[in-house]
């Protein structure tokens, strides 16, 4: 029985995800279909690299998740099934899968796509579903696409870095509006080196502990901890953190307004080191 998860933008307020999945079962009764999110922003590739990066790696071996996010970013030739830790990633050619990995995939396949057919949604959902009811029964990668094609790359969004800082940026913002940073426990350890630290964030804003939990600290005081997922997280106990603070998370969009000096005090948050 073949696990299958959905993650998308497609939102939930029409019919659509309700199809892709009565799609799926028409194609492979068998199929188990779980739901990641279908709230994720659309063309917002850093925070739906990093809702899918965080949930693929706590599914059993060899589940097969498909994400719709930007599908049709451009007119799309086919689509891009990865195994990559024992984990199958069915998406668009659009960049985004180098930023879900931040690796190379131990095996890319391309499956093309019908020249002559309306390449909506249903449409590639119905490619996907018979692909991986394919690879499900053991069936040779060459005939169910082109083994090692050449696909889009987009870098992740890291951190930048200084000897006595760290810099990064907001990538999500929950619905208690706590505030996800691209800085891992791990990132934030090799760069601490042990030493004290500054969490500065809008101008002013400074934390200078990480909490274990939002307990640590009064009812309405602001923390930074690390969440289950391994990133930073800024939050207030019981409060609305990105409310507050007036603090939004980054978006590629964003980056070309002539609003960006000031919009950057409010997405970036930086470590002093001392």
């Amino acid at each position: 029985m073949p696990l299958v998860t959905l993650t998308s933008d497609i939102g939930s307020q029409d019919y659509l995800v309700g199809a892709v999945k009565g799609r799926l079962l028409r194609i492979n009764p068998e199929f188990n279909i779980i739901d990641i999110s279908h709230s994720l922003s659309p063309f917002n590739y850093p925070q739906a690299a990093y809702v899918c990066r965080s949930a693929i790696r706590n599914f059993p071996e060899y589940t097969f998740h498909i994400v719709l996010i930007n599908l049709f970013e451009s007119k799309p030739d086919q689509l891009l099934f990865a195994f990559h830790r024992d984990q199958y990633v069915i998406c668009a050619d659009n960049g985004l899968l180098s930023m879900i990995l931040e690796d190379k995939p131990d095996i890319v396949i391309g499956v093309p796509l019908d020249k002559s057919a309306i390449k909506n949604t249903l449409y590639c959902i119905d490619v996907a579903a018979k692909a991986i009811t394919q690879l499900a029964n053991g069936e040779p990668v060459e005939r169910i696409g082109i083994p090692d094609t050449e696909y889009q790359e987009k870098n992740p969004l890291r951190p930048m870095l200084g000897e006595n800082w760290i810099e990064g940026q907001i990538i999500f913002i929950d619905n208690f509006e706590n505030v996800v940073v691209n800085i891992t426990q791990e990132q934030f350890e090799q760069q601490r080196k042990g030493r004290r630290f500054k969490i500065v964030f809008k101008r002013d804003e400074v934390i200078e502990r990480i909490s274990g939990s939002y307990a640590d600290v009064p009812q309405g005081e602001k923390l930074v901890l690390f969440n289950s997922a391994g990133y930073m997280e800024i939050a207030i106990n019981k409060g609305n953190a990105a409310g507050l603070f007036g603090l939004r998370g980054y978006n590629e969009a964003t980056q070309a307004s002539t609003m960006l000096h000031n919009r950057l005090f409010y997405q970036t948050v930086k470590v002093f080191f001392e």
